[in-house]
């Protein structure tokens, strides 16, 4: 089986759509204009989704109070160093980078709304395509 995606539940999805089309590459695959607000948004290589909408509003996560390493949506990336500075641009907000022996480099942010959001430039490929 292949993941198709991965849902959230977040307080203003319409905003967070537009930012993660905006500043992250995604591309908006269907959305509600329309509570809950369901927006399904593919990745650049259109193979994995994440749906964000809000349903129950009251029933969203503290995903600013929560440790990263909780969840987080990881992102690859080919300079973890300008797409950091152009997301502190954007909004989000650094919480911690690590170049690790390998030779990876792990950027950890949050985006405007407190999603721990990772940038990836991994030293030794996890998939190979």
């Amino acid at each position: 089986m292949k993941i198709e995606h991965v849902a959230l539940n977040v307080a203003q999805p319409v905003a967070m759509a537009a930012w993660y089309v905006e500043h992250l590459g995604m591309r908006a695959v269907r959305s509600m204009d329309t509570e809950p607000y369901t927006h399904f948004l593919a990745d650049s290589g259109g193979t994995v989704m994440v749906e964000i909408y809000t349903n129950p509003p009251d029933r969203v996560p503290d995903y600013a109070g929560m440790d990263p390493l909780l969840l987080h949506l990881a992102f690859v990336s080919d300079s973890p160093e300008v797409d950091k500075r152009a997301l502190l641009a954007a909004g989000a907000t650094l919480v911690e980078e690590v170049h690790a022996e390998d030779g990876s480099h792990l950027v950890m942010l949050r985006d405007p709304w407190g999603l721990p959001i990772q940038l990836c430039r991994r030293g030794i490929p996890m998939i190979l395509s």
